[in-house]
This record gives structure tokens, C-alpha cells and sequence, in this order.
């Protein structure tokens, strides 16, 4: 386990930086929900979000896939400016996709 938290780490840090250049607030990550049977949640609290997401028995391209869209979420994005932040967020992150 110790080895996908450390790769979900650096996923959330690539997933910053990457926001950071287009302008974005980036959320906090944290594993797994507090809420049961559900795999993403987002929490806000007045200017923030934390995005948690269920690390343990699940494909790591899911994982990535919930952390991505929940930075779209939290920042209240839709329409071209979603798709150019995902497109901008995959890039980021496609090398930790595959190493999955």
C-alpha cells in the first residue's frame, strides 16, 4: 500500500503544478472518503476543496480519471474551459496513468 500512496502523492503534485499554470485552484487530495461506499468526494470549506478518492482495489487509471474531474469540479468548470483543463491535467499526469 505504501507504494500507491506514495504514487498518488505524486499524482496530486503533478495535478497541482499542472493547475497552477492554467490558473486553477487546486484542491487538496486525500484517500480514501469519509463517506462509505462511494469512490470520490469533495468537501469544501469557504475557498477550499479536498478531493478524496478511493485508492485501494480499484484500477489506477480510475483513480487518476476521479482526482482529474475533481479538479474540474472544484474549480466550477464546464463546456471548452473543462475540456482544455482536463486535456492540460491528463498531459500532466499520462506518464503516471500507464506506469499503473
Amino acid at each position: 500500500m505504501e507504494a500507491m500512496s506514495l504514487r498518488f502523492a505524486e499524482v496530486a503534485r503533478s495535478l497541482g503544478r499542472a493547475g497552477r499554470l492554467i490558473a486553477l485552484d487546486v484542491p487538496t487530495f486525500r484517500s480514501p472518503p469519509v463517506l462509505l461506499g462511494v469512490q470520490r468526494t469533495i468537501r469544501r470549506r469557504g475557498d477550499t476543496a479536498t478531493i478524496s478518492v478511493v485508492v485501494r482495489g480499484r484500477p489506477w487509471g480510475a483513480v487518476i480519471a476521479d482526482m482529474v474531474e475533481g479538479v474540474v469540479v472544484a474549480n466550477g468548470l464546464s463546456g471548452s474551459r473543462a475540456d482544455i483543463a482536463r486535456s492540460a491535467l491528463w498531459q500532466a499526469v499520462d506518464g503516471d496513468a500507464l506506469a499503473a
